[in-house]
């Protein structure tokens, strides 16, 4: 299966268990593999036959800066729920990034990866 892959989009978002995380907000990093069939844009090179990834990266934003979630988890699920509703892809594969997590200590992110199928 082909991929459609977004990777690093950033977006400022609520999302959190603790109360300040739902007040301040904080960044967070989302990757995103759209699964689909890529030969027919490869073959007549029409933009009808893929997904169009900008529309893709604003439904992501909505979902991020919208309505506060307390974990990346349900923010993760949301995305994908979003993605298979309303683009023709048989699978998505969403990584949402909190490199600002709450955590004593050094780290590049805290995150979950989550794989969906129609």
């Amino acid at each position: 299966m082909d991929r459609l892959i977004l990777k690093g989009m950033e977006f400022y978002g609520h999302h959190g268990v603790l109360p300040e995380e739902q007040r301040l907000g904080q960044r967070f990093i989302v990757d995103v593999e759209l699964f689909l069939d890529l030969a027919p844009a490869g073959r007549t090179d029409d933009p009808e036959q893929t997904v169009n990834y900008a529309r893709v990266f604003r439904l992501v934003e909505e979902v991020v800066t919208g309505a506060p979630c307390r974990l990346i988890e349900a923010v993760a699920e949301k995305v994908a729920g979003a993605i298979l509703e309303h683009f023709p892809v048989s699978e998505v594969l969403v990584r949402v990034k909190k490199p600002g997590a709450p955590v004593a200590g050094h780290f590049e992110y805290m995150g979950v990866e989550i794989h969906r199928r129609r």
